[in-house]
């Protein structure tokens, strides 16, 4: 079972954090500062840093945390959703950076990236019976649709990713939302999980690249 070193000032944050991540499961050690997280008994799988601190950034303890162990991997979390701030932490070392407020389900699933143990998603990537449901029945139907939707999803998974790469949080949820329509018809399942997910948590990255990984499965490679 995986030790995390979660550090978060806020008091109401830190229990819906904690609560969140100890169903990984995980064990869940709860800093309000630097000086409590310099002082944790490790060592840690991973450590959740909040960019800003009472008593300094978040950036500067994970400086401190480096010295004493080079494995773990490290996240921030703020609510700052500025592009040039998510750059700095990234610079900084973290390997990711999650945008408060965020769902539990958008929380596990940047950390078990992060440790490596994301599991795949539980549906399929085609689920042949919804999309029959969808239509009526009609497999003729599907197979013309899912033509349509697989000749669309390149552009539109671009346009997804431009979104998310300017930081436009209403242009990325209406693109995720026209898709999940669209998956609901064409029976992809996975892909319309992800996108749901991400549509809650535009400015998770690691819902983004389970997109890109989505979307990838389902498009023919080209040698």
């Amino acid at each position: 079972m995986p030790s995390i070193l979660l550090v978060e000032d806020d008091a109401v944050s830190a229990l819906f954090l904690s609560a969140a991540l100890e169903t990984l499961p995980a064990h869940v050690h709860v800093a309000e500062d630097c000086a409590q997280a310099l002082a944790a008994t490790g060592p840690f799988d991973a450590w959740l840093i909040d960019a800003n601190l009472p008593d300094g950034s978040g950036a500067a303890l994970l400086q401190h945390l480096r010295m004493g162990c080079t494995a773990a991997c490290a996240l921030a979390h703020t609510a700052d959703t500025t592009l040039s701030t998510h750059e700095r932490l990234v610079q900084a070392g973290f390997a990711g950076v999650l945008v408060k407020p965020l769902t539990a389900q958008a929380l596990l699933l940047a950390v078990r990236a992060a440790l490596g143990s994301d599991p795949p998603s539980a549906r399929p990537d085609w689920d042949e019976a919804a999309a029959l449901v969808a239509l009526a029945g009609n497999r003729e139907h599907v197979a013309t649709l899912r033509q349509l939707f697989l000749s669309e999803l390149p552009s539109t998974r671009s346009a997804c990713l431009e979104a998310f790469a300017r930081a436009d949080d209403a242009a990325l949820r209406a693109q995720l939302h026209r898709l999940q329509a669209s998956c609901g018809f064409a029976g992809a399942a996975a892909l319309a999980e992800v996108a749901s997910n991400w549509h809650a948590a535009p400015a998770d990255a690691a819902l983004r690249d389970a997109f890109v990984a989505a979307s990838g499965r389902l498009l023919p490679t080209t040698d």
